[in-house]
């Protein structure tokens, strides 16, 4: 047969061909009439969480492999945190999706395929939390020794909660608040992590009173009982949790990751309480036993300190003793005092009697006769050097008349230009003419001396 370049009509063919949504429909119609709702067992690889909250994954075995896709509502249903290569059983309906000529499974269930695929997944996340750190024995707290607030993430119902308080009031009764939560089932892992950041959200100074250490309890069950606190969103609370946290999950036997994430774990939740505080009766005995210690202490010092005094006594000298010698050279030195102040008056009387004689009226006459005769000579003296003697005789002093002093050459004379002349009767002012240094007397009156 030749090819021909346009479709033709052929022979005795009354169909007409169909398009490929078409057939994809027709197989999708049949893969889910022939198949149903099926249960596959398989390892999970590939899983993917969708920002639409969609789970997508593929189920595989040693020769096969088959998509599977898990809406948001039946993910949101799921008790563990699926991971690649755990072994799992889906249940759901066989279907197609013609957008890639693929078939699938739309799951509605996911569960575990018995304990080993259990603990495989335990144990994988495990080793992938601990390769970050998260269970370091290097980021465990202490305790504080007593909390004022302790804070309780667990069922508000139940044998778990009752023994904590009843051991905690018989221990040492302190405040206590309790977060309920589901411990078990779906949700728990949310509720419980959501609790334990709440608690390390609270403020320090708020209404409510952030707690000073957490426990995280739980009564005993089976590892799926118990599945919740192997979580990674519990786990990853816990280890970030600013407050010191005890995990107190189960029995003793019975361990999760919560308890390699938290500060310290407890083998029960009525152990967690006696951890939590100390006994109130041993406090209270041991500051008894403190203060009889300190008293029986403080009184053997004393008692010390009066026999080291006592001894100190015995040895020291009596006061008589230790004074005599001084009040010896107090009354010496008195003594001697009197005797050298008698002696200073009988020389300081000496000494007047000595220059009595000067004093007499007799002698201050002399020397006031004396002085008088030396000032007349010193008047004469005086009377002698006085320039204004010399006017007198004729002669003329002349005297600067800005500042009074006496002018005795020409040059002097036509500095000071005003001038006085003083005679023997009088004074009259005179000027200097300065082209020919020539002076000239003002026609005024004579001031008289």
């Amino acid at each position: 047969m030749s090819s021909r370049l346009v479709a033709e009509p052929r022979a005795n063919d009354n169909a007409a061909p169909e398009s490929v949504s078409e057939l994809a429909g027709r197989l999708k119609r049949m893969v889910e009439g022939e198949f149903g709702r099926v249960r596959l067992r398989g390892e999970i690889s590939g899983y993917k969480r969708a920002s639409s909250g969609h789970v997508y994954l593929a189920l595989k075995d040693d020769a096969a492999l088959i998509d599977g896709v898990m809406w948001r509502g039946s993910a949101g249903r799921l008790a563990f945190t699926p991971q690649d290569g755990v072994e799992v059983i889906a249940t759901g309906k066989l279907t197609t999706y013609p957008g890639r000529s693929r078939y699938q499974i739309v799951i509605d269930h996911l569960e575990l395929a018995g304990e080993g695929a259990l603990m495989a997944l335990l144990e994988k996340l495990k080793s992938r939390l601990a390769g970050e750190g998260l269970f370091d024995a290097a980021k465990k707290r202490p305790l504080p020794f007593m909390p004022r607030t302790i804070g309780i993430v667990t069922s508000p119902t139940g044998a778990v909660i009752r023994d904590i308080l009843h051991r905690l009031a018989d221990r040492c009764p302190t405040h206590v608040l309790v977060w309920p939560v589901k411990v078990q089932g779906e949700g728990a892992a949310a509720e419980i992590a959501a609790a334990v950041k709440g608690f390390g959200a609270l403020p320090e100074d708020g209404p409510v009173r952030r707690p000073d250490l957490l426990i995280v309890a739980r009564g005993g069950g089976s590892i799926e009982d118990l599945w919740c606190f192997n979580e990674e969103i519990v786990v990853r609370a816990v280890a970030a949790s600013p407050i010191p946290v005890i995990s107190a999950v189960g029995h003793e036997t019975d361990t999760t990751l919560c308890d390699h994430a938290a500060d310290l774990r407890a083998p029960t939740p009525t152990a967690a309480a006696e951890l939590a505080v100390p006994v109130r009766a041993d406090l209270v005995h041991s500051i008894a036993t403190l203060a009889l210690r300190t008293e029986r202490c403080a009184r053997r010092y004393h008692d010390r300190g009066r026999e080291q005094l006592a001894a100190l006594v015995r040895v020291m000298p009596r006061r008589d003793a230790l004074l005599g010698p001084q009040r010896q050279r107090l009354d010496d030195v008195a003594g001697r005092l009197s005797l050298a102040l008698e002696r200073r008056v009988a020389t300081a009387r000496r000494s007047l009697d000595r220059h009595g004689h000067a004093l007499r009226p007799a002698m201050l006459t002399q020397r006031l006769a004396q002085a008088r005769a030396r000032f007349d000579g010193t008047a004469r003296m005086l009377e002698q050097v006085n320039p204004d003697n010399l006017l007198q005789k004729g002669y003329v002093r002349v005297v600067a008349k800005a500042n009074g002093k006496t002018v005795a050459t020409a040059a002097d004379a036509r500095a000071a230009g005003a001038l006085q002349l003083h005679f023997r009767d009088g004074v009259l002012d005179a000027k200097v003419e300065r082209p020919g240094g020539r002076a000239y007397v003002e026609p005024t009156q004579p001031t008289l001396l």
